[in-house]
């Protein structure tokens, strides 16, 4: 038994302490508003965002960072990305030498490039810093549905000791040390899901769907390995499986936003909608950066760019994507 802080109570940080708690382990469950605090402490679970997923009576639920942080085994950072940096400067000053930080925000830094766990190991250097991600959508993993994720760390001592205690016959966790293929595929994917989402919502079927998720692969592959990513990271959960869940499923908020605008929303009014956090808007400029810097063509992340940013017509974006100078798809001539 292990203890373990949850530190942001959203849709999967909610599902996480859930399962956590169900493995037998303490955990303490923060959130920055009193008001959650005081709905979970009423309810045992999460009314707003994860309804019905009942958390067990030993989870301890909190907004003091210092009774999350302190004394615990592992850390769960589960803020949105753009709360990470701040998130991680409260907590700095509380986490001791090599405590184990797993995070699962997914997302790049706009201002400077950083993926997630790059920023946490730049605010809290003692940290012990890995990433936890995959294909994990948090209304099933709360409900004890089969799911799959990937443990990421510098070392593989941490990495197993992650898996060791997020193991369950319901959630089976692999390991990887390779932490920046997985974060890629993390944060980009989910700009290539608000273009699939668009396209569903403009009418078209699963042929623009497949098109845009093996094409989208493509993109995310090529800028990840330009970065020092492995090939077989973006052919495995964090990659291909991430993205097929995230283009495709009716929990999407990415998907969902892109719907909504491909419907003829705005992306303010997709957005207030959704009612969550559409990480996928805050990475597309950053993907676009990040293509810029590596010389990496993206015509999807940049078509997408277009659509949210300037106003560009989806109908126009897609026609740009479909008449674009022809090319083979496997250069062995």
């Amino acid at each position: 038994m292990a203890n373990i802080g949850v530190i942001g109570s959203g849709s999967f940080g909610t599902a996480l302490t859930w399962l956590l708690s169900n493995n037998g382990h303490r955990v303490t469950l923060w959130s920055h508003r009193q008001e959650t605090t005081d709905l979970f402490e009423k309810y045992h679970e999460n009314t707003d965002k994860l309804p019905g997923v009942k958390l067990a009576a030993s989870v301890r639920y909190t907004c003091d960072l210092a009774e999350t942080v302190k004394a615990m085994d592992m850390l769960i950072l589960a803020v949105p990305s753009s709360a990470v940096r701040e998130t991680a400067g409260k907590m700095k000053d509380l986490v001791e030498k090599d405590q184990i930080i797993a995070v699962v925000a997914k997302g790049i830094e706009e201002s400077t490039l950083l993926t997630m766990t790059d920023i946490v190991e730049e605010v809290i250097p003692q940290a012990d810093v890995a990433v936890l991600s995959g294909p994990t959508h948090a209304e099933e993993v709360g409900r004890g549905m089969p799911t799959m994720i990937v443990a990421g760390a510098h070392s593989r001592r941490t990495a197993v000791a992650i898996q060791e205690f997020c193991s369950s016959p319901v959630f089976r966790v692999y390991t990887s040390s390779d932490m920046l293929g997985i974060e890629i595929g993390a944060a980009l994917k989910n700009v290539i899901a608000l273009a699939a989402g668009t396209a569903d919502g403009m009418g078209f079927g699963d042929n623009t769907k497949a098109a845009l998720i093996t094409r989208g692969i493509t993109e995310i592959s090529r800028l990840g390995m330009a970065m020092g990513g492995k090939a077989e990271t973006f052919s495995g959960l964090t990659g291909i499986g991430d993205l097929i869940v995230t283009c495709a499923s009716v929990h999407s908020r990415n998907r969902r936003c892109g719907f909504l605008m491909g419907q003829g929303k705005t992306m303010e009014e997709a957005v207030a909608e959704v009612h969550q956090v559409v990480e996928g808007i805050h990475s597309a400029k950053a993907a676009k950066k990040l293509a810029e810097k590596y010389n990496i063509e993206m015509p999807i992340v940049e078509a997408v760019n277009k659509v949210l940013f300037e106003n560009l017509p989806a109908s126009e974006a897609l026609n740009t994507l479909m008449t674009r100078v022809k090319k083979d798809e496997v250069s062995d001539w």
